[in-house]
């Protein structure tokens, strides 16, 4: 049996989704303290060896694009609490003996509509954004 990948999409709304090789069985958003209970109480289920976790690292973003000195300021606080909340994962995934995977926001295809989640990985529950995000870090590993 594979192990039971988590994505996640950390921000104010952590995005979380849970695939079990073959197909989800959570996408959903949560607050951040929320998020690190549910992983843990996942691991805690499965064991340290039957989870593995995927997260979108903002720490590792190198392109900005252009904006007015309002939006960077706004945008360069958000991307700071974000980063924040990536180290934070980072060390309790490490703490709690999680295999973990950052990945580059690049390399993650989101903002995706729910039609086009639910056509693509046909699950069918109401989604947000930030558990669609989440979900297509891990879907069909």
């Amino acid at each position: 049996m594979g192990k039971t990948v988590i994505g996640l999409d950390p921000g104010t709304h952590t995005g979380l989704a849970v695939w079990n090789g073959s197909t989800f069985t959570e996408v959903t958003s949560l607050p951040l303290h929320a998020a690190l209970l549910r992983v843990r109480d996942l691991r805690d289920r499965l064991g340290c060896n039957g989870v593995v976790v995927v997260f979108e690292d903002a720490r590792l973003r190198k392109w900005y694009g252009t904006s007015t000195a309002r939006q960077d300021r706004a945008r360069l606080q958000g991307a700071g609490s974000v980063k924040r909340d990536c180290a934070i994962w980072e060390e309790a995934l490490t703490d709690w003996g999680i295999e973990w995977h950052a990945v580059a926001p690049k390399n993650n295809y989101t903002k995706m509509t729910a039609e086009a989640f639910r056509r693509l990985t046909g699950w069918t529950e109401r989604t947000n954004e930030h558990g669609r995000d989440a979900a297509m870090l891990v879907w069909g590993r």
